[in-house]
């Protein structure tokens, strides 16, 4: 996700603080990180990237709400997030190595209209197709761009560049299951097997998410 801060969500708190740090220590060359243990360099790249998720990465939240929202159960959701996570690592690693070179004033809106394509699916579609998977896929490599324009701001130590993209996707995974887990604990368990499911939780917030989804879209292209 671009580091342009208009894309995120950010609240006061002491993991604002420390990602706010983690900016000023970024901000020195690579000899700064070169002073810290390979173990400190792994914590602070893990740190990075699920602070990118939570609580920076409000598209992200809302792409992986909307992924389980459809069906409230963790089988469905895990089978979903394990095609993203195979997508975004992908394009993630080849666009950190300079096989790819992805603009972000496309990849941006194309992660808006992920996210806006799913909520309307969960609208429009009373159960979870097979086909998603492949869809969600897609959209992976997509969202594997935007982790990369921030890595790429943030940079990486020469002598551990492997491990430390490792542990920043590693973050992100942490992140988005933590998305998850709190879903089916505030969802999926006291409302999932109910009648009015469907009706009461999944169209009213994927109505939500969709005219987020649809602003974003919208400022993505015509505003940035």
């Amino acid at each position: 996700m671009n580091s342009n801060t208009k894309y995120h969500f950010r609240i006061p708190g002491i993991m604002l603080i420390l990602f706010l740090i983690s900016q000023q220590l970024f901000a020195h060359d690579d000899g700064t990180l070169a002073k810290l243990s390979k173990t400190e360099v792994a914590t602070l790249y893990l740190q990075l990237g699920f602070e990118h998720i939570i609580p920076l990465g409000l598209d992200h939240i809302l792409f992986v709400l909307s992924l389980f929202l459809l069906n409230p159960k963790l089988k469905p959701v895990l089978w979903q997030a394990t095609a993203f996570t195979i997508a975004h690592t992908i394009t993630l690693g080849m666009a950190m190595y300079g096989v790819i070179k992805p603009p972000a004033n496309i990849v941006e809106p194309v992660i808006a209209l992920s996210i806006l394509y799913v909520a309307l699916e969960n609208i429009f579609s009373g159960k979870l197709r097979v086909s998603r998977i492949g869809i969600v896929f897609l959209f992976g490599l997509i969202h594997g761009m935007g982790f990369a324009s921030v890595l790429t701001e943030l940079g990486l130590p020469k002598n551990a560049y492997l491990s430390s993209l490792l542990m920043f996707n590693l973050g992100v995974e942490l992140g988005q299951v933590a998305v998850i887990l709190a879903a089916f604990f505030l969802l999926a368990l006291p409302f999932g097997k109910k009648p009015y499911y469907r009706k009461a939780i999944v169209i009213p917030l994927s109505v939500g998410i969709a005219a987020i989804a649809a602003f974003w879209t919208f400022e993505r292209i015509f505003l940035s």
